[in-house]
């Protein structure tokens, strides 16, 4: 059997998947069974925070498997809460850290902690949570739910959750909210809904007006995190304080790994929430020297270096190529063109496939690209190359 034909015998096909069989990665560079190269300009989408094959990772890594790998959290977990203290010290807030194995199951920490407090800080029960159109917050039945694209509400896995409802924007917000309200669920860049940011202004205001009205303000970093939009959080960046953070993706560098921090540190008692894998010795240590690696490079400046390198690199794509692309989207290292069609779009990510360059899309059309926070500048300018040769028979 080829690898093609074992994948659709025995893997359940929940994907539309490419069949390019990467072999190696080094870097920010694939390599394929047969030796060819791919820029990687997605990044696992937006999990190899710090590349592929990254020397201290991987130490990391084998040396914490050589000891142990896994206990339960019914005994404590030094990586665990090395890496909690660093999370809560980088962001920069009060916090206290859950962790689970994915950013699905932060969404859903999340959830509960916030229908626990409105079922226990009031007199009538709040539980509603508002979401945003366009946005994704996972693919779990409550996570679904709260996700606010319509395609994902299919009868297929009916009856949903009740208390979720979705507004077309950040204004309509403030109408929604009702005395049976507890929190508002968003994201600060849209990524599955085409890489689009929200006014930072207008942010804060619905900040400001929440904490007056006692409605937590959740924060789905799952993507925006760890760097990845400039600052440790795209929160710190807004320059808010929200109630509940949650984190996934480029947290562990690949391992699994997802986190709910939150102000409201006594909320959930023993026996409330739980995780068997959750903050494990192996996805902790990960995740430490994930930190470990990008913090210094925060610190240097490298980080906004790269910011701004690929920055230029896209916007001389999207003046050039203006018959293409609409405009250039997003912050940070989580940037995007928005394409003037989705068969655009569509021929767009298979020309740079076959000029070896992954990139990835996303909603509304857009072509959308999560390099590691680590690329260098070789990589970025090769794979600007490469986007061009793909794009220039369209």
């Amino acid at each position: 059997m080829t690898l093609e034909q074992l994948d659709k015998t025995y893997v359940l096909q929940t994907y539309a998947r490419d069949y390019t069989n990467f072999v190696e990665g080094k870097g920010s560079t694939l390599y394929d069974e047969n030796g060819k190269d791919y820029i990687d300009f997605a990044a696992g989408i937006a999990v190899n925070s710090v590349g592929h094959g990254n020397e201290k990772l991987v130490h990391a890594i084998c040396e914490q498997a050589k000891k142990i790998i896994h206990i339960s959290n019914l005994q404590v977990i030094e990586p665990q809460a090395k890496l909690a203290q660093k999370m809560v010290e980088l962001s920069g807030y009060d916090m206290g850290v859950f962790f689970a194995n994915s950013g699905a199951e932060a969404n859903e920490g999340a959830i509960k902690i916030a229908r626990k407090y409105g079922e226990t800080r009031f007199e009538n029960k709040r539980y509603k949570v508002i979401t945003l159109e366009h946005s994704f917050h996972g693919r779990t039945i409550t996570t679904v739910k709260a996700t606010g694209q319509e395609s994902f509400h299919t009868p297929n896995f009916s009856p949903y959750p009740a208390g979720f409802s979705y507004e077309k924007s950040i204004a309509d917000v403030y109408k929604a909210i009702d005395d049976e309200t507890v929190a508002v669920l968003i994201e600060l860049v849209q990524g599955e809904g085409g890489v689009q940011p929200f006014d930072k202004e207008e942010i804060q205001k619905l900040a400001a007006h929440l904490k007056e009205r006692d409605v937590l303000l959740i924060v789905d970093e799952v993507q925006t995190g760890v760097y990845r939009t400039g600052e440790f959080l795209a929160s710190n960046l807004y320059e808010i304080e929200p109630d509940i953070i949650t984190l996934a993706k480029g947290l562990g560098g690949g391992v699994p790994i997802g986190a709910v921090m939150t102000t409201h540190k006594d909320v959930l008692s023993a026996g409330d929430h739980g995780s068997t894998f959750g903050g494990n010795y192996l996805s902790t240590a990960a995740g430490l020297a994930v930190l470990d690696i990008l913090k210094p490079m925060y610190d240097s400046g490298a980080v906004d270096e790269t910011i701004v390198y690929f920055s230029q690199k896209l916007k001389e794509i999207a003046d050039k190529y203006g018959n293409l692309f609409e405009k250039e989207v997003g912050l940070g290292l989580m940037r995007g063109l928005r394409a003037k069609s989705a068969q655009i779009q569509t021929d767009v990510l298979k020309n740079a496939m076959h000029e070896g360059l992954v990139i990835l899309k996303a909603g509304r059309n857009t072509v959308r690209f999560l390099p590691s926070i680590t690329i260098s500048r070789e990589e970025i300018d090769e794979g600007f190359k490469r986007f061009e040769t793909a794009i220039s028979t369209l």
